[in-house]
C-alpha cells in the first residue's frame, strides 16, 4: 500500500503472517510510515500491508467453523470408536526414544 491509500479504520492484511485488522494509528519513524493494527496493537510498515477485500473470511465464520469441529469431536468422543481405541493401548507414555 502507498501512503495515499491509507486511512484510519481501513481494513488491511499483513501477508507474511496473515494478520488482519483495522488501522488505529499512523506514524512516521525514521522516514518510514507505520500503521498500528487493532488486532495486535503492533506497528506494521504500510508498504508491507495490503487492503482487505470483501472475500476475506470473517471472525464469526471462523468461530462457526470451530464450533462445528468441536461438535464433531464431541460426537466422536461419546461414541464407541474412541472407547474401542482406548481398550487397545497399554496406557504407557513412552516417547519412543
Amino acid at each position: 500500500m502507498s501512503a495515499d491509500e491509507i486511512a484510519l479504520g481501513t481494513r488491511v492484511r499483513y501477508p507474511k503472517t496473515g494478520t488482519t485488522g483495522k488501522i488505529l494509528h499512523i506514524e512516521q519513524i525514521r522516514g518510514e510510515t507505520f500503521a498500528e493494527l487493532d488486532s495486535t496493537h503492533l506497528l506494521y510498515r504500510i508498504d508491507q500491508l495490503s487492503p482487505v477485500t470483501g472475500t476475506e473470511k470473517t471472525v464469526s465464520s471462523t468461530i462457526e467453523d470451530a464450533k462445528k469441529v468441536i461438535e464433531r469431536e464431541r460426537e466422536f468422543a461419546s461414541g464407541s470408536g474412541l472407547q474401542d481405541a482406548l481398550k487397545n493401548i497399554d496406557q504407557s507414555c513412552e516417547g519412543g526414544g
